[in-house]
């Protein structure tokens, strides 16, 4: 994972960037750290009464900030659910960085799940001819193949859950984890018997802490992985950690009913995201990784 710790970011750069891309006057007066995770640092940024939120990652990260610039430009295009609007991106100094328009968010209203679910519904009305995106990106740090595919089966097969015992192999993986992971490849057929799948924009990272609502209670979306593929990849994924409310999913049901397999193979979308947390953090995910092989097997004899 790359260290979010800098020893003195380039300011000056980045105050020059807001400027010069912005067209506008910008001096900076306030920088707060908000923090951030594992992955980057964040600041809050002040000047001239502008506000801008700013990641930073040393300087090869940057193409993973050039990926989020656009998913965050695919999602606001969509006119479905609110996304800071990427302001500026580049690297100096040996950092990289992404200035986002600052959103003051605040925790959920009582209709805010309602507001989100109905969001992500229309969102996922937004389609496309073929699987994939126009470009890579990374979900967390790992690189995220979206070449374009029509055939979504071998989309998933080969991109998502493949790429990825392929990564957990090179990572001394092997043995169960790769018989299993092996025999399930070849059985995903079996997941969608009569079941089509349209290629919706999906945000790609849906977990907890990759929502919130503004002060005015609008769901706003972020940190996205963008792709177009099969919708219940993202609801599936809200399902993984927790952290959304019973009225997000009677909201998004209600506006865009899921279909009944949904139930089985939520199992096999998030089993892409426990093979890449198992990759970024160690053995701490194997078992649950072959507890889902083995449940999902069990499920195509």
């Amino acid at each position: 994972m790359p260290s979010p710790l800098f020893t003195q970011p380039p300011w000056p750069a980045i105050q020059a960037q807001i400027a010069s891309s912005l067209k506008t006057h910008f001096s900076l007066e306030k920088i707060t750290s908000t923090g951030g995770g594992c992955i980057n640092a964040t600041y809050h940024i002040q000047g001239n009464g502008q506000h801008y939120f700013v990641k930073l990652n040393k300087a090869h990260y940057l193409p993973m900030f050039e990926a989020e610039a656009a998913g965050l430009i695919e999602i606001k295009n969509t006119g479905t659910l609110r996304a800071p609007e990427p302001q500026c991106w580049g690297q100096a100094d040996g950092s990289a960085w992404l200035v986002m328009e600052y959103l003051d968010l605040t925790g959920p209203g009582k209709s805010c799940g309602e507001a989100l679910g109905l969001g992500l519904a229309n969102m996922h009305r937004t389609f496309s001819s073929h699987y994939g995106w126009t470009r890579d990106n990374t979900i967390g740090t790992t690189l995220q193949k979206n070449d374009v595919s029509s055939d979504w089966i071998d989309f998933w097969r080969q991109q998502r859950l493949g790429y990825q015992l392929q990564l957990a192999s090179a990572n001394g993986h092997t043995g169960k984890l790769q018989k299993r992971g092996e025999q399930l490849l070849l059985r995903l057929e079996g997941f969608f018997t009569n079941t089509p799948i349209r290629a919706s924009l999906l945000h790609g990272d849906l977990w907890g802490g990759n929502y919130a609502f503004d002060s005015s209670g609008q769901p706003v979306i972020f940190d996205p992985a963008v792709y177009y593929g099969d919708r219940e990849a993202d609801l599936a994924m809200t399902e993984l950690f927790g952290g959304f409310p019973s009225s997000f999913y009677a909201s998004y049901q209600n506006a865009y009913p899921l279909d009944t397999g949904y139930r089985t193979r939520k199992t096999l979308y998030n089993l892409y995201h426990i093979l890449n947390h198992l990759n970024l953090f160690g053995g701490g995910y194997l078992h649950q990784a072959e507890q889902m092989l083995d449940r999902l097997l069990a499920e195509v004899k």
